[in-house]
C-alpha cells in the first residue's frame, strides 16, 4: 500500500523506513540537535547511505516528516458506490488515524522541535512540518470531500474551508494541550469515540439537505 511518502520519487524501502523511525526515536529521546552521525549509529547504517537516500540533513528531516504524516489517511471506498455510510466511515477513519498520530510521543516531539526551530529561524523544519504535515494531509482528504459533493452527499463552496472545519472538529484543543504537556492519555476507545463524533458533526454541518416532496 502506498503511504504517500517518497524518497527521491520512490516510496521508501523497508530499510529507509527503519531509518526514518530511528530519526523519530532520536527526536523523542534527545530532541535537538539531530546529527547524521547519531542517525547512522541508531539505524546501524553508514552516513554514505543516508546522504545517498536523503541528500542531506534537511532532506532527511523532510522525509521523516512525510513518513510521520503518511500515517494519517482517509478510509478507502468505491467512488462508484459512494454513499453516506461509506463517506462517514472514510471521515471517521481519517479522524482516528490523525488523532492516533498527533497523540503519539514521536509526533509531539517532532512538533515541539519544529516550533522551537520556527521561533529561532534556525532552519526550515517548521515549514517542512506544515508543508508535509498539515497541508499534505489536507490535500489527501479534500478529494474525499469533493467526491462527496459530486455524489450529492455534501454541500459546500470551498473544499479548503470545509476541510478546516473538519480538522477543527477532530482536533479541538487536543494537540495544543499535548504540546504543552497535558497528559490526556487518549485510549483507542477514546479516539474511536472522538473520531465518530467529529464525522457525525461534520455531516450535520455539511450534509446535503434534500427537499421533502410536496404533498
Amino acid at each position: 500500500m502506498a503511504t504517500g511518502t517518497e524518497i527521491r520519487g520512490e516510496p521508501p524501502t523497508a530499510r529507509q523506513q527503519a531509518v526514518l523511525d530511528a530519526v523519530l526515536g532520536l527526536m523523542v529521546e534527545a530532541g535537538d540537535p539531530l546529527t547524521m552521525d547519531a542517525v547512522a549509529r541508531r539505524a546501524s547504517c553508514s552516513k554514505e547511505s543516508l546522504y545517498k537516500w536523503f541528500g542531506d540533513r534537511d532532506g532527511l528531516l523532510a522525509a521523516t516528516v512525510q513518513w510521520q504524516a503518511s500515517r494519517v489517511r482517509a478510509g478507502s471506498y468505491d467512488r462508484q458506490k459512494l454513499d453516506v455510510a461509506a463517506l462517514r466511515d472514510s471521515l471517521r477513519d481519517f479522524a482516528a488515524t490523525w488523532l492516533e498520530t498527533i497523540s503519539s510521543p514521536t509526533s509531539i516531539a517532532l512538533n515541539r522541535l519544529a516550533i522551537g526551530h520556527a521561533a529561532s529561524a534556525k532552519d526550515d523544519l517548521g515549514h517542512l512540518v506544515l508543508a508535509n504535515g498539515r497541508f499534505a494531509i489536507g490535500e489527501r482528504l479534500k478529494p474525499v470531500l469533493e467526491e462527496g459533493r459530486a455524489a450529492g452527499l455534501l454541500a459546500f463552496e470551498d473544499a479548503e474551508e470545509a476541510f478546516r472545519t473538519f480538522f477543527g472538529l477532530v482536533g479541538r484543543d487536543v494537540q495544543i494541550r499535548l504540546l504543552l504537556g497535558d497528559r490526556l492519555g487518549l485510549t483507542a476507545r477514546d479516539i474511536a469515540r472522538d473520531a465518530a463524533r467529529a464525522a457525525e458533526q461534520f455531516l450535520t454541518l455539511y450534509g446535503a439537505k434534500t427537499s421533502k416532496p410536496q404533498t
